[in-house]
């Protein structure tokens, strides 16, 4: 006698016993821990952003762009909560939104970083004699990057929504012996779509920090943001092999990681150098330092 696809015989072969269900849950070793750092970096994200918003009024803050950095401190901080969308039982309503906020969000984040390379390109270029970037000083250019950038990603995410929505859905073949409950994916061609929108505007702001590393800023922004963007680069390149190799909870394991990975490299590599000047060397935080001239 054939056990039924959700049971399977017990060691004897005289009975059919219920299948394991899994998933990532919020109660074993793994998804406790996975939690528990996310929860962390979200905090270090807010304690960034109330540093920036104490110290608004010193010359390293304001020379930083303070409404761009508050808007990529709280974007960076939607990136760690929407790693909770992928933990936990999958039910219909995060299958069907957890995608698309998480390309959203990383787009926004992404954008604000490309915004900030170009104003920090205009800001020393257009100290130079006869610049014609000087019309764009203090412009609506980086808004309308972060605006243009986050909204192509949208529409991308909302058609993917309302063309192929996601539902969870239960994985007998992933393990042996075991029911995994996973989101079914139904169109994975969105999903490189939109990775692959996110990575070009991650190498659109590597090259232009890269070109721009060299500007005579004491706080090296250009490099911190080569560097922050190697960093994410490195890390979603190396996501793609490791998640079509991953099956079952593994899928979702590997996409938090990579979540937490790149947020969390991003908020070191931007936001921890400035918050060391601005906490443990005030004295270097003057206009004469920002600009290179100390």
């Amino acid at each position: 006698m054939r056990c039924p696809e959700d049971q399977w015989p017990n060691e004897d072969r005289v009975k059919c016993i219920p299948k394991i269900i899994e998933f990532l849950s919020y109660e074993e070793p793994l998804g406790i821990a996975l939690s528990a750092i996310t929860s962390a970096c979200s905090l270090l994200a807010i304690s960034v952003l109330c540093i920036f918003i104490r110290f608004r009024d010193t010359p390293l803050v304001k020379a930083n762009n303070r409404s761009l950095s508050y808007l990529l401190l709280v974007a960076l901080l939607l990136c760690f909560i929407c790693s909770f969308l992928f933990i936990g039982r999958p039910s219909i309503i995060t299958c069907l939104i957890r995608q698309a906020v998480f390309g959203t969000i990383f787009s926004l984040c992404v954008s604000c970083i490309f915004a900030k390379t170009i104003t920090v390109v205009i800001a020393f270029s257009a100290t130079k004699p006869n610049s014609s970037l000087r019309k764009w000083v203090g412009s609506s250019v980086p808004n309308s990057m972060i605006l243009t950038g986050s909204s192509i990603q949208s529409v991308i995410c909302v058609s993917w929504v309302l063309m192929y929505p996601s539902s969870p859905q239960l994985n007998m073949k992933a393990t042996k012996g075991v029911i995994t409950v996973e989101c079914k994916e139904s169109s994975i061609a969105f999903f490189y779509i939109m990775l692959g929108y996110m990575g070009l505007l991650a190498t659109l702001s590597f090259f232009v920090a890269f070109l721009s590393r060299k500007l005579p800023d004491s706080f090296r922004e250009g490099q911190c943001i080569t560097f922050s963007m190697f960093v994410f680069l490195a890390v979603w390149i190396s996501f793609i092999p490791t998640y079509l190799s991953s099956e079952g909870k593994n899928l979702v394991i590997v996409e938090v990681f990579a979540i937490m990975a790149s947020s969390a490299g991003l908020l070191a590599c931007l936001f921890f150098p400035k918050c060391y000047i601005i906490l443990f060397r005030p004295e270097l935080n003057t206009k004469q330092y920002v600009r290179g001239k100390q």
